[in-house]
């Protein structure tokens, strides 16, 4: 890139560049691109005589700080309560198997899940950039690594969390309509492929439209979450019978499974859950003071949703038997049908509006690890750019909602949970790993917030357990097919990244692409 002033010109083929030029009374939002045929020499020319217009070097095109306190708070807890809470419940007892270690693993999840968000905030401290694990393992550990996380987070973990959610939007929204039986699967998919490009539009809009959504629906879910705890409450007023045939000291605990597939599932499922304590640390750059609001968000956040997870386990189990939990295919939907009869329909319109705030969440950062890649020489360059007017990285959010779809069409449920949560904890393995070697081999770096080592120590542990368990006490061939992907990323990082090949035809795709969505580059934010 050369530039003079406020003139930028991108190079792309020796007969074509791209010119930038802002515009002096208002430098972050009018913009002129122009795309010129011309000969070297008069380029030359050309370019003398623009050196002499400005010699003040320009700030370049950078995404905002958009993101408070409440926002962190909403982005978090936000993207943590979404289907989860009302899909997860019957997978959770069913491999638990008894009432007692069901809440057991939900208790679990959530300090799991705090611990390893406090991790990652320190993490965010010393390495303030977006990107979450791709960018700690890219700095820690170097580009060979950080590019497999690149790789797996672009291409399998984020589109299936997001087509995953997209499903239980679509589910929970269907189920009214559906009374008698579920709903056709071609119904679920169209409906879950409207919320994807719902979402992506609203986040390739404005960042801070997508932000206050998120803390409206977090409202609107907290609020949905709540009624489950008081109608709890109320039927528990009404009758202690249910209650205390499941949790009573005698009853609650019978036909637990010990198993450590089971116990692993439970616990992947619990996990997929509380799925979003890592959401700030992919959007590091677009948060406010991080030093600061970093820790206080995940603290807020994470306590909020672990204990409204609890109560509302406890609310489903003053209603339902074990079985009838296990039983169901919308547990919040069994609920409301039993305690809020004629109006159980308002919890299906609830749970689907709790995953949209969800989906919404996950899609904001999630397509920020594709825009850091790009911007790290890991993607196609055309990633790493954002709209000139809106500042919102355009092109990644649109290739990860295409992603997303094409996930969509073969996926269900359950085993978007499963493979999810194995692929996703060997590469906090890796991110907590690298914690532990920066506080043992590296202590002088400047740390705002720093938790002790033993802390980094039990989260890697329990990833690690995360990734082993379910394949060491029942190997499925489903495991091996998502490693060799994974490995398979060697082919496109040799040529590609190692070596930098770039076909010439590429950079004609990224001009075009460049002109037509209306973006350039983006600097960082630090």
């Amino acid at each position: 890139m050369f530039h003079s002033g406020n003139i930028f010109i991108c190079f792309y083929s020796s007969h074509c560049f791209f010119l930038l030029i802002r515009a002096a009374d208002s430098p972050n939002r009018t913009f002129v691109f122009v795309v010129c045929s011309i000969q070297r020499s008069c380029l030359h020319h050309f370019l003398s005589n623009v050196v002499t217009m400005d010699t003040k070097k320009p700030e370049g095109l950078k995404i905002k700080r958009e993101i408070g306190l409440i926002g962190g708070i909403a982005l978090i807890s936000g993207t943590m309560i979404g289907s989860g809470i009302f899909m997860s419940p019957q997978f959770v007892l069913s491999y638990a198997g008894s009432p007692g270690a069901s809440l057991l693993i939900w208790t679990i999840s959530g300090i799991v899940s705090m611990l390893a968000a406090l991790c990652y905030t320190e993490l965010g401290t010393i390495i303030p950039e977006s990107g979450g694990d791709f960018i700690y393992i890219l700095r820690i550990y170097g580009s060979f690594p950080a590019f497999f996380a690149a790789f797996t987070l672009v291409l399998v973990l984020k589109p299936f969390a997001d087509a995953a959610t997209a499903i239980s939007i679509a589910e929970y929204a269907a189920a009214p309509f559906y009374t008698d039986c579920s709903p056709p699967t071609v119904v679920v998919k169209c409906a879950a492929a409207f919320s994807l490009f719902l979402v992506a539009i609203i986040n390739v809009l404005n960042v801070r439209l997508a932000i206050r959504i998120q803390v409206i629906f977090l409202v609107a879910k907290v609020l949905a979450l709540t009624t489950i705890v008081v109608g709890g409450l109320v039927k528990l007023s009404q009758s202690t019978d249910r209650i205390v045939e499941n949790l009573n000291v005698e009853n609650s605990f019978t036909g637990t499974q010990f198993s450590l597939s089971t116990f692993g599932m439970a616990f992947s499922q619990g996990l997929w859950s509380y799925s979003g304590w890592f959401s700030l640390s992919y959007v590091t750059e677009e948060l406010k003071r991080p030093e600061v609001n970093l820790p206080r968000a995940v603290v807020i956040a994470i306590s909020l949703v672990t204990t409204l997870y609890l109560l509302v386990n406890v609310s489903y189990l003053t209603v339902m038997t074990p079985r009838e939990l296990m039983s169901s295919t919308a547990v919040a939907v069994t609920w409301g049908n039993k305690v809020l009869g004629s109006w159980g329909w308002i919890m299906s319109l609830a749970a689907a509006l709790s995953a949209f705030g969800s989906l919404n969440g996950t899609f904001f950062s999630g397509g920020r690890v594709c825009f850091v890649a790009a911007r790290e020489g890991h993607m196609p360059d055309i990633l790493s750019m954002a709209h000139v007017h809106r500042l919102t990285p355009s092109p990644a959010l649109i290739f990860t909602t295409v992603v997303s779809l094409i996930v969509l069409i073969p996926g269900d449920f359950q085993s978007i949970v499963n493979y999810f949560s194995f692929t996703a904890w060997f590469f906090y393995a890796i991110t907590l790993s690298g914690l532990i070697y920066l506080k043992i081999k590296k202590p002088e770096l400047p740390r705002p917030y720093n938790v002790p080592i033993i802390i980094p120590i039990l989260v890697l542990i329990a990833a690690i357990f995360l990734v082993l368990a379910p394949i060491v006490d029942s190997p499925q061939i489903e495991y091996l097919y998502v490693t060799l992907f994974i490995i398979s990323g060697v082919i496109v990082y040799i040529p590609f990244i190692h070596y930098k090949v770039c076909p010439g035809i590429l950079n004609k795709l990224t001009v075009f692409l460049q002109l037509f969505l209306e973006v350039a580059p983006a600097d960082k934010n630090l």
